[in-house]
């Protein structure tokens, strides 16, 4: 496993993003383990989350394309973020965008926030994390709106590993389904690999029970 990666697992861990515990997902299943990007909350984590975002895409997708789309809310400040780590660690411009929820007839008027998207655009999206590839259904066709672009991919921080709609993963769904290149920036095996039965700052975060809760919760959900 990259460095990276490990370095992303104990930081969601430190800022309380990744919990283990039992949960409800947007979904409906009861969870032994969430994962809420709302804790990222300082500047300082924010600039941390963009980079690793960035190293993410930059290893699927390179850099051409030309907006990434954060759908509202929690898209807003992962696509802020991760345009931002982009110029500052590769030197290259891309749109962040995203939309509102209602729109806007004065002003600054429409649905979208940040740069426009317009035919013949490349775009990939950012979400944080996708259990069972809802959020792709009312994203893609705001996108699409817009003109005649070409939306490529998508990149979550943290893959669930778990059965979407049917009994493949929601990023193979959405694979599938939509044509899309997809991407995380961890998997949760990885994570399970990094913490489990491992002590950081003198706490073991996956012991044998949760570990237990775990794998029961796969062979419910699993793919």
């Amino acid at each position: 496993m990259e460095q990276y990666k490990k370095a992303f697992i104990e930081f969601m861990v430190d800022c309380e993003v990744l919990k283990f515990g039992d949960f409800v997902t947007k979904s409906g299943r009861k969870t032994p383990f969430f994962v809420n990007t709302g804790f990222y909350r300082t500047g300082t984590q924010l600039r941390r989350l963009g980079g690793y975002y960035a190293r993410a895409i930059e290893q699927k997708f390179g850099f051409d394309f030309d907006v990434l789309f954060g759908p509202a809310y929690k898209g807003i400040p992962l696509t802020v973020a991760a345009t931002s780590a982009i110029s500052e660690l590769y030197g290259k411009e891309i749109r962040y965008c995203s939309n509102r929820k209602e729109v806007k007839d004065h002003g600054d008027k429409g649905i979208l926030l940040g740069g426009p998207i317009t035919d013949g655009d490349r775009v990939v999206i950012i979400e944080d994390v996708t259990t069972a590839g809802t959020s792709i259904q009312e994203t893609l066709p705001v996108i699409r709106a817009q003109g005649a672009v070409d939306v490529i991919g998508l990149v979550v921080s943290v893959d669930r590993m778990e059965r979407g709609r049917g009994a493949k993963s929601a990023l193979q769904e959405i694979e599938e389904t939509y044509g899309l290149q997809t991407t995380a920036i961890v998997t949760m095996a990885e994570v399970v690999e990094h913490l489990y039965g491992r002590t950081y700052k003198g706490k073991t975060v996956i012991d044998d029970t949760i570990k237990a809760a775990i794998d029961a919760y796969y062979e419910q959900y699993g793919v």
